[in-house]
């Protein structure tokens, strides 16, 4: 079976999703299993939703309308006159996220962020369901979450492997052609969780260990793996091969392609993975594989923006030793701070990280009972991979001043 994962801006639209089916029609779709994520910017308007609907609810009504309003304007361009069964279907599902809406009772913003943000792709795959069928094409929509199941730790919930593995086996028939959501799960009590911003990737490798696929095609709005983002930085080129070594690496450091988490279980069965573009489903991509170099060798430019960089330091002058540095990382943990880079000396300790649960002002209360704490907001972390001469360039045309700098043999990174 191989397995294939369509993003968001692939199917932004009834243009996108007419795409879908011209592209699994065109390289096949036999024993093929589906994983698409929400449509276009679904999951940010469902995201404005939830913050609204703790900060301002007066406003939900309105958004909820506004996106019901988008999804049954797609199924009107896909069906013209026979919408009539999938349009009945996308209202009782708002009538569902606003049912829950209404009773929910739990101040716990992760838990309710995963319980709407959920929607999106529920709605998406759906309607891909329902087109596809309607494209002549007999196909058959798995709920992930009866599959994908995860504890508790909402937004970035854990798998558990094992119950995961044994569920796919069972619900997954391999001579069908197979839509599913990316992203979503499910805990013990069945309450909805997710894997984490840009999970869909991840999902699909999920899949792809537990059904021993033999491959995982990523279909992206650009080429393939790039040696930077498009939108960023200029004079991007294609990489047409790179190992899964490779891959983590970029991942880990942020590059947008890839899911950090998708490779890991890939590599474990050593299935290969393909970066596509959906806009030219017959050219070759990027292919990540075993024991492949980088081709070509050239450096790749990897940015996260909106990082904050902490710099502690010892209020008595005291070492930083083990005992400072492993309370640090146990407040790091306890808080949800992503860490993103570490740089520490005698008498201080500088971190990179990202506010991803906004909960910033309660870590840093916490550390400066121990230490004087430096905090400096809206930073870029840029990382280069196979640094050159070129690259050094690069670094040199920087307007604003480098808060950090650090480099290992392969891998230069600044913070600016």
């Amino acid at each position: 079976m191989k397995v294939f994962k369509f993003g968001g801006a692939s199917v932004k639209d009834a243009l996108g999703v007419k795409n879908l089916v011209s592209v699994i029609k065109t390289v096949g779709h036999k024993d093929t299993l589906v994983v698409v994520s929400a449509m276009g910017k679904t999951t940010n308007a469902l995201e404005k939703i939830i913050d609204d609907y703790f900060k301002e609810k007066d406003k939900t009504p309105e958004e909820i309308y506004q996106l019901k309003e988008f999804h049954l304007n797609i199924i009107k361009d896909l069906f013209e006159k026979n919408s009539s069964e999938i349009e009945k279907r996308i209202h009782e599902i708002f009538d569902e996220l606003i049912g829950f809406l209404n009773s929910n009772k739990s101040p716990n913003y992760s838990f309710v962020y995963d319980q709407v943000v959920s929607y999106g792709e529920i709605l998406s795959t759906k309607i891909i369901h329902h087109f596809i069928e309607f494209s002549g094409i007999d196909n058959f929509w798995l709920d992930s979450r009866n599959c994908i199941k995860t504890d508790d730790y909402y937004r970035a919930a854990n798998l558990n492997w094992e119950l995961t593995q044994k569920n796919i086996k069972q619900q997954v028939e391999n001579d069908s052609l197979i839509i599913t959501q990316g992203f979503i799960g499910s805990n013990s009590n069945n309450f909805t969780t997710t894997l984490g911003r840009e999970g869909s990737d991840y999902s699909a490798a999920i899949f792809a260990y537990a059904l021993n696929a033999t491959s995982v095609t990523i279909w992206k709005d650009v080429p393939g793996v790039l040696n930077g983002d498009p939108r960023v930085f200029q004079n991007t080129q294609l990489l047409n091969q790179i190992s899964y070594r490779e891959a983590i690496e970029l991942a880990f450091y942020g590059a947008s392609v890839i899911h950090p988490k998708t490779l890991q279980p890939l590599q474990r069965k050593e299935i290969p993975l393909y970066v596509k573009s959906f806009e030219n489903p017959i050219k070759p991509g990027t292919a990540v594989s075993k024991g492949k170099t980088i081709e070509p060798n050239i450096p790749c430019y990897i940015v996260k923006k909106n990082q904050v960089l902490l710099r502690l330091s010892s209020i008595d002058f005291s070492f930083i030793v083990e005992e400072n540095i492993s309370y640090i990382f146990s407040m790091l943990h306890e808080y949800q701070m992503p860490v993103e880079l570490i740089q520490n000396s005698a008498i201080s300790f500088s971190v990179c990280v990202y506010n991803k649960y906004k909960r910033l002002e309660e870590l840093v209360l916490v550390l400066r009972s121990k230490f004087n704490v430096e905090v400096i907001e809206n930073v870029d972390l840029y990382t280069i991979r196979h640094f050159d001469k070129n690259a050094s360039k690069f670094i040199n045309s920087f307007k604003k001043p480098i808060l950090l700098e650090q480099r290992t043999q392969e891998t230069a990174q600044f913070l600016i």
